[in-house]
């Protein structure tokens, strides 16, 4: 499994928001020189953010984006999801994927799906508060 950049970075931008006054509505413009990512793709990012409430937004003069919840209330897991569609390691695993014709017989399936739940508890056992703690012990406890 690889985590895209669109995925790298909807975690980076959630993180930026979060370090942000959580009141104030932060204009993507400046998210993107702090973070050195193209504004444009960002713009794609965040309205994918936005579609699944995980950011919320503020056209106009004074607008732009800030976190929907607390930091503490998103998993790194709901960021990816939303951002990459699916963490699932094998096309078999996806949610709406018509079923395999060798699950009968796969000797691999489950082995995808026990990576498929190690990749899920783990990212789902993170939040932006941890991160934006830079809690070694937390880190070192996930090892």
């Amino acid at each position: 499994m690889k985590i895209s950049t669109r995925g790298r970075y909807a975690v980076r931008v959630m993180l930026d928001l979060a370090e942000q006054d959580s009141e104030a509505y932060i204009p993507l413009a400046d998210i993107a020189g702090r973070q050195e990512i193209s504004e444009k793709y960002l713009e794609s990012i965040v309205s994918v953010l936005s579609k699944n409430q995980l950011v919320r937004s503020l056209r106009g003069k004074g607008g732009g984006y800030r976190l929907a919840k607390k930091p503490s209330e998103y998993t790194i897991g709901s960021i990816l999801r939303a951002a990459e569609g699916s963490l699932a390691p094998a096309a078999c695993l996806e949610e709406g994927t018509p079923p395999c014709s060798r699950l009968p017989f796969c000797k691999t399936r489950k082995m995808w799906e026990g990576l498929y739940r190690c990749i899920n508890e783990y990212f789902d056992g993170i939040t932006l508060q941890d991160l934006l703690e830079d809690n070694e012990t937390f880190f070192r406890r996930q090892r």
